[in-house]
């Protein structure tokens, strides 16, 4: 492979933002996905990520892909997705699986769950190196290199109207998708900076503190909370964790949460008991994020309760770790339900696909 721009390439990355910045800038959906670079060289193809290690063996269909779309020499930053429900909404959960060491297992479900490529830079194009270029230039050469691609490859949409920048915020969500990022029109391609902006969905839940887990650095000091909400049956589910504490707070912690601690008797995921000879809490229960992961937990009566920050929901779970807002002792932790979450508008993925760059 000989191409301008050479793997690995660290993404360009964006720091957040509380709101839509005003000014020259490029507006695009947020992907919710693997951040890939992928670069190829005729017969040749690549997949890069964020860590900058090649991701190429875990999605062959998207080799496919690139071989019948992209320019024969070209270098272009983007995002792999997997849609699901007809092509409706994005599912990473379902794009997590696919990080699998067997061969056999990644060729299954890349038939049964395509993974799609949204192209949103330009690196290089034949001996061209677009980076030093700004990216109004690098958008629109894009444009025109991918201008005759077909699904699974798509450009992702883009608009310098902030107005309507501002809808599709609100709008997309319903589709998975995480928000928006502004990209300055004059700013170059810059490995490894924070030089863009995102804006993500935050919204706030009152959640019952049903467990903690230890911190990596020993037994002295609390590692993450474990969240619940009541269901419409009454049922605590598991619905995500808290875990960035000062190391000091973590400490106190786990010292004032000693009271509240009980046996998995007397608690409602007595399904996490300890089993002899098991080393977590139910043989199999492992990390959905990573199957080596050890989910043992201390349990604890459910009579706290904290208000924490989240982005949005995958499923029945916060799709991201939560963060600590303030400890709510006015609330009955029975009152902590699904019912107080927010539903994003229901959005269609393939109209957004389909919207006019």
């Amino acid at each position: 492979m000989r191409l301008p721009v050479m793997p690995p390439v660290a993404p360009m990355l964006a720091k957040s933002v509380a709101e839509i910045p005003t000014g020259s800038y490029s507006f695009e959906p947020k992907w919710d996905g693997f951040r890939s670079i992928i670069f190829r060289d005729g017969d040749e193809v690549e997949i890069g990520s964020r860590n900058e290690r090649p991701m190429t063996r875990y999605f062959p269909e998207v080799v496919d892909a690139v071989l019948a779309n992209l320019p024969d020499r070209s270098v272009v930053d983007g995002e792999i997705v997997i849609p699901v429900g007809g092509n409706t909404r994005l599912d990473f959960e379902t794009l997590q699986m696919r990080i699998h060491p067997a061969a056999s297992r990644v060729k299954l479900l890349a038939d049964q769950t395509p993974a799609h490529f949204i192209a949103f830079d330009l690196l290089a194009l034949d001996d061209v190196d677009y980076c030093d270029r700004p990216f109004a230039e690098r958008r629109a050469a894009l444009r025109e290199a991918l201008a005759d691609a077909e699904s699974p490859i798509h450009l992702t949409p883009a608009t310098t109207d902030r107005g309507l920048a501002e809808r599709w915020f609100h709008e997309f969500e319903g589709a998975g998708l995480d928000g928006l990022v502004a990209k300055p029109l004059a700013g170059i391609y810059q490995p490894d900076k924070r030089v863009m902006f995102k804006v993500k969905h935050e919204r706030t839940a009152d959640c019952v503190v049903a467990g903690y887990r230890l911190h990596k650095s020993g037994p002295d000091a609390l590692g993450s909370l474990l969240l619940g909400l009541y269901t419409d049956t009454g049922e605590l589910a598991s619905v995500g964790v808290i875990g960035a504490f000062p190391m000091a707070t973590r400490r106190e912690l786990l010292k004032e949460l000693q009271p509240l601690v009980t046996t998995f008797d007397d608690h409602p995921w007595d399904w996490a008991r300890q089993e002899e000879g098991v080393r977590t809490p139910r043989e199999g229960e492992t990390s959905r994020w990573n199957a080596g992961k050890d989910l043992s937990f201390i349990p604890l009566r459910p009579e706290r309760v904290v208000e924490v920050r989240y982005d949005h929901m995958e499923g029945p779970r916060f799709r991201h770790t939560a963060q600590f807002v303030r400890w709510r002792p006015d609330r009955d932790p029975r009152s902590c339900t699904y019912a107080q979450l927010e539903e994003p508008i229901s959005f269609d993925l393939t109209e957004i696909l389909g919207l006019k760059s």
